[in-house]
């Protein structure tokens, strides 16, 4: 028996499905057998912010991944595999790393030393731990900074995507795609809740020597 919570979830698949054929007949066909996505999409798992909706995109256009705080770490299979699986069988052409004004992941990096998490043994810990690790040098500023607390957040954010932007760059599957030539756009990108915009924050489309 269907759960009673579930079944408005239903009635409105039922809708849509039946609007997007009465708008096109072959809508669902045209991807019935195979996906050709032109975006791989790295994004933090807040409801807030789906990739598909605020983008406008159809099925069939983004391949996705998400997690707390939209974080690259590339010890973590289900990223690493959903990385290698859009660039050497997708065949994707762009990259876009989005992370959005008020993060929690972000939110609960700041307050750990003070949270019930600091004492916990959890992937959820461990998650927060790492998050706050790779912002170590953004929350000294964020500290230090006499402004708005909002307004610090938001800076923060921003230095979460720069930050997770640099570990993408650097991961195999990435690197190995610039060196054999392979038209590859990345983006760093952060979404605002407010206004429903996307902001472009960083760009890289090879690979960068180092000094």
């Amino acid at each position: 028996m269907i759960l009673t919570t579930l079944k408005p979830l239903l009635a409105k698949n039922r809708s849509w499905a039946l609007q997007r054929r009465q708008r096109n007949p072959q809508y669902f066909d045209n991807n019935l057998h195979q996906q050709k996505p032109h975006s791989l999409w790295i994004g933090c798992s807040d409801s807030r912010v789906p990739a598909e909706v605020l983008t406008g995109a159809h099925p069939g256009e983004l391949f996705v991944h998400r997690n707390i705080a939209n974080m690259v770490i590339d010890s973590d299979d289900n990223f690493m595999s959903v990385l290698q699986y859009a660039l050497e069988y997708l065949k994707v052409s762009r990259i876009v790393l989005c992370g959005h004004y008020g993060c929690g992941g972000v939110q609960a990096a700041i307050a750990l030393p003070d949270s019930p998490l600091d004492n916990q043994d959890s992937a959820l810990a461990r998650r927060i731990g790492q998050l706050r690790a790779a912002l170590e040098s953004g929350l000294t500023a964020f500290h230090a900074d006499k402004d708005e607390e909002s307004n610090r957040q938001n800076r923060l954010v921003e230095a979460n995507v720069l930050a997770q932007f640099s570990r993408l760059v650097a991961t195999e599957p990435v690197i190995a795609a610039w060196r054999q030539g392979i038209a590859l756009d990345v983006f760093g990108c952060v979404y605002d809740l407010q206004s429903g915009h996307l902001k472009e924050l960083i760009q890289q489309s090879t690979e960068e020597s180092t000094p």
